[in-house]
């Protein structure tokens, strides 16, 4: 589905649980996985940590979504208990980040590594069971794995997406400097209209370096296919839509839901374009973004 609308790469997310758990197996499903997406001419971005969501991830059966509740299953990576607990990331983390990158350092088939998701991401719903600081313990977390990733050599390059806050040089964040000053590639997330997209891609330019907005696409905000992806192709922007088929993550369903209720499907999704039979939400949209990506490969060509 996602290379009949040309896109031709995908943002997917590991969980370090896996590689403790089994490494060699991790590995080999890594590499099933890659062979299905280059079959397709599909290159993935891996996700190697993530601080947002469930804090208290276990290994095992998952327990069900709760009805209708935006990324109810997602769970961070690594838990609460390990991201505060330094001690343990020489043995368990640096291990993981040294494995995976290094087993796929010269792979083709794997367009860039994000370290990780949004690490200054207070995840509010799950506040009351935070054990500490996490931005403070993501951003010391965050500079021994750059320094572990660039340690085994890979030939993609790395990033770490910023994602909130004024990126201009006078109010940025020691997260976001950090983050920004040490990526081969700029990526940035943004669920805003035309007119903040833009900005936030200007912030970005005196760094110099190719830009990717690797999330992106809210409905209900005026982060749409229509209203945005004209603008990145415009700006040169590569982009990485949150979602693409309707599933466990409910994330058709907003944000809110985690304090709203609602007892079915929204008139006007969140994220996704399909549903679990392939059918698109909205044919028009689907034929756009088809249309763009068929343009953008023949500017190309």
């Amino acid at each position: 589905w996602a290379q009949g609308l040309g896109m031709n790469t995908m943002r997917v997310f590991l969980h370090n649980l896996l590689w403790q758990q089994d490494s060699a197996g991790f590995l080999k499903r890594m590499d099933e996985f890659l062979a299905v997406a280059d079959k397709h001419h599909i290159r993935i971005m891996f996700v190697l940590l993530d601080s947002v969501w469930d804090p208290n991830p276990q290994l095992g059966k998952q327990h069900e979504p709760r009805p209708h509740v935006h990324n109810s299953g997602w769970v961070q990576a690594p838990g609460d208990k390990m991201l505060h607990d330094p001690s343990t990331w020489n043995k368990q983390l640096k291990p993981y980040v040294i494995g995976v990158i290094a087993h796929f350092r010269d792979d083709p088939r794997i367009v860039i590594w994000d370290l990780m998701n949004e690490p200054d991401n207070d995840s509010a719903q799950y506040k009351a069971q935070e054990s500490g600081n996490r931005a403070k313990a993501a951003l010391r977390l965050l500079k021994l794995e750059w320094g572990w990733a660039r340690s085994a050599k890979p030939s993609q390059p790395l990033t770490s997406g910023v994602w909130q806050g004024d990126w201009s040089d006078a109010k940025i964040t020691e997260m976001a400097r950090f983050q920004l000053e040490n990526s081969d590639v700029i990526t940035f997330h943004c669920y805003d209209p035309p007119e903040v997209m833009k900005k936030r891609i200007e912030s970005l330019r005196r760094f110099k370096r190719p830009i990717i907005c690797t999330e992106y696409m809210a409905r209900p905000l005026g982060s749409t296919f229509a209203a945005i992806l004209p603008l990145l192709m415009e700006e040169r922007v590569g982009a990485y839509n949150w979602g693409l088929v309707s599933g466990k993550t409910q994330t058709i369903y907003p944000w809110d839901s985690w304090e709203k209720s609602y007892h079915q499907e929204p008139p006007l999704w969140f994220h996704d374009i399909f549903h679990k039979d392939g059918t698109p939400y909205d044919s028009k949209e689907t034929e756009l973004i088809q249309r763009l990506t068929q343009s953008a490969q023949a500017r190309i060509s």
